[in-house]
């Protein structure tokens, strides 16, 4: 299995080798919608909070006595059925939505859908971006020459979620040079999971060779 290289200016360098293990996995949805609905959970963060009938202030007094009045028996005021009272089965903060992700499950749905990315032929590999300048001219530069590709070219044109670029370390001239970019998001290879790849619509891979070895690594060999 082998892929062609381009470099920052959208022409051929060469090729490379896929490792079948990384770039040859069958589609998985129910593994793929189990992993990301996990991390969706895990990054939530609740906000709304009600308070219980034990926490609102006052109703220490019972409103009346228990016989003898005509009306129903009431022991407080901040009962969830009175106005002012607590509130029943509402939203709290202190809610735990945790979801316990196996190591080896988000590695093989991050293989998942880098297998289906390529064969959907949405995965550019660079072998390298030099932008010492850092100024988003010389990206957008970038950008409009990887559009050129042939398959690639809704690259430069489409708003949202466009590209997702992984570097092999951190780059600050990169970084800066993409940052005023809303439809491209620049981060390092080894930041890199499955929602990023789900959320856009393609994937820029740099330094191809030292990528695959780390992305290798990611799944625990059996013993």
């Amino acid at each position: 299995m082998e892929a062609t290289v381009y470099n920052q200016r959208g022409m051929e360098t060469g090729k490379v080798k896929l490792p079948e293990a990384v770039f040859g996995v069958h589609w998985n949805s129910d593994l793929v919608h189990q992993v990301t609905t996990s991390m969706k959970t895990n990054a939530r963060k609740p906000v709304a909070h009600t308070k219980t009938r034990g926490e609102v202030r006052g109703g220490g007094k019972k409103p009346w006595r228990q016989k003898g009045t005509g009306r129903a028996r009431h022991g407080s005021t901040r009962s969830p059925i009175w106005v002012g009272g607590g509130v029943a089965h509402g939203p709290r903060n202190d809610q735990n939505f945790t979801r316990k992700i196996n190591r080896s499950m988000k590695a093989k749905a991050l293989y998942t859908i880098l297998s289906r990315k390529l064969k959907d032929k949405e995965i550019i590999f660079v072998d390298t971006l030099n932008m010492d300048s850092g100024k988003t001219k010389d990206a957008k530069e970038i950008v409009m020459n990887l559009g050129k590709i042939a398959g690639f070219e809704k690259l430069s044109t489409k708003r949202k979620n466009a590209a997702y670029i992984t570097l092999g370390h951190k780059d600050v001239a990169v970084e800066r040079g993409f940052g005023n970019f809303g439809n491209v998001t620049v981060d390092e290879l080894r930041n890199m999971n499955p929602m990023d790849l789900m959320q856009n619509a393609y994937l820029i891979i740099t330094e191809p060779e030292k990528s695959f070895e780390f992305l290798a690594s990611k799944l625990p060999a059996k013993s």
